[in-house]
């Protein structure tokens, strides 16, 4: 190639250097498009939904089917207790005419606090699922953010929005199924992020 690109140049002067230079353009392999990537075309502004990117990466559904598995155990707890405490009270009723009032007052007392007691109780572990729910989405966006980035580079965008907050936008800029593709690469179901290193 380089010889038949001096010949042309000696042949035709100034103009067949320019020619040269024109047929290596040519013949050079052209750099990838971002459609050839997988990635929309070149944009400013990409839109997500966070929501989604979450319940549809393997991070997302991991955590939410231990949720789901801890909010069953306590669900069938609950159940548990809510009968017993339904026998208690049947049998507290039964009771009532046999007893005299301020002792009947006493147990009937110390019933209701019985309830309010597994209340409070059931509150806390629903609570505490609610916690380690928002602490498992802190996590998972905390680790997505490098992909997120990187992926604004390749796009060449500058932002990337809410898509429920944008009030029309191109379906082109929505890049929620690529990021999960590309988090999923990046941390799996993350569960390997949580184990504690053994000594």
């Amino acid at each position: 190639m380089e010889l038949f690109l001096r010949q042309k140049t000696t042949r035709r002067g100034p103009f067949g250097a320019l020619f040269a230079l024109c047929l290596v353009g040519l013949l050079a392999p052209m750099p990838a498009q971002p459609q050839q990537l997988g990635l929309p075309q070149q944009t400013t502004i990409l839109t997500i939904s966070s929501d989604r990117l979450f319940s549809g990466s393997a991070f997302g559904e991991r955590v939410l089917a231990e949720l789901e598995a801890e909010s069953a155990v306590l669900a069938a707890e609950n159940e548990r207790i809510v009968a017993e405490l339904s026998r208690e009270e049947q049998e507290l009723t039964r009771r009532r005419t046999e007893m005299e009032p301020d002792a009947f007052r006493a147990l009937a007392d110390a019933f209701d606090e019985k309830v309010q007691r597994h209340r409070e109780n059931q509150k806390a572990k629903l609570d505490a699922l609610a916690i380690k729910d928002d602490e498992a989405r802190a996590t998972f966006f905390q680790l997505a953010r490098p992909v997120l980035s990187e992926l604004m580079r390749d796009t060449g965008a500058g932002v990337i929005l809410e898509r429920s907050s944008v009030f029309i936008s191109a379906d082109s800029t929505d890049v929620t199924s690529l990021a999960i593709s590309r988090i999923d690469a990046a941390i799996g179901d993350g569960a390997q992020l949580e184990k504690t290193p053994q000594e």
